[in-house]
């Protein structure tokens, strides 16, 4: 059962969620320990992003993970974006 309302934790809002593809991404206790996924599959976002990072192509994962779409890997991206958006950043002492 995928909990969609835990992506208000997040900043976003129901309205946010659906204008940008937000619907696909579900945050489940039962799935992933939680952790936000793609459309309630076992595919964390933080997964996508690092076979972005990696250097992987839109088409070279959709290539390796039949059960992914387009839609999804750009639900990843908007996901990330807006949890980057911040107003101010702090320097920590070290």
């Amino acid at each position: 059962m995928s909990d969609s309302r835990g992506l208000e934790n997040y900043g976003l809002t129901k309205g946010a969620k659906r204008m940008n593809g937000l619907e696909r991404v579900t945050i489940d206790p039962e799935i992933c320990h939680g952790k936000p996924c793609i459309r309630g599959l076992r595919y964390p976002v933080e997964f996508l992003l690092e076979l972005l990072s990696s250097g992987m192509s839109h088409q070279d994962i959709l290539e390796d993970y039949d059960d992914l779409e387009e839609a999804d890997i750009l639900a990843a991206l908007v996901f990330a974006a807006k949890l980057s958006r911040v107003k101010r950043i702090y320097q920590l002492a070290s």
